[in-house]
């Protein structure tokens, strides 16, 4: 990795932290295949509409959601699809190192 200055190295901290919460990437997952709205998000994640409502400002905050409203409804979507490259990576990593432990400790 080349020479980041302090403020970089805090941007992308925050930005990998915005990942490490179970019920945002619940969130990110159920909104890769387009919209929803707060209640559906409700409804498919089964989580409590506060909760919800909370990671989404902070999603949004980091700019990794856009919002956008219809009507009285407030519809979320990805606005950075290099989230989920991210998680590729680490899925995928995740996937050799238990292949690798289940050989090792059968």
């Amino acid at each position: 990795m080349k020479q980041l200055k302090e403020e970089a190295l805090e941007i992308i901290a925050n930005r990998l932290k915005m990942l490490s919460e179970p019920m945002r990437l619940k969130i990110l997952h159920t909104l890769q295949d387009g919209e929803k709205s707060v209640h559906e998000l409700v409804e498919l994640t089964g989580a409590g509409q506060a909760n919800i409502s909370k990671h989404l400002s902070l999603l949004a905050y980091h700019n990794i959601v856009g919002r956008k409203r219809k009507g009285l409804n407030v519809y979320y979507f990805i606005t950075d699809q290099s989230i989920f490259k991210i998680c590729d990576l680490v899925c995928k990593n995740m996937e050799m190192n238990m292949k690798r432990y289940s050989e090792v400790f059968g």
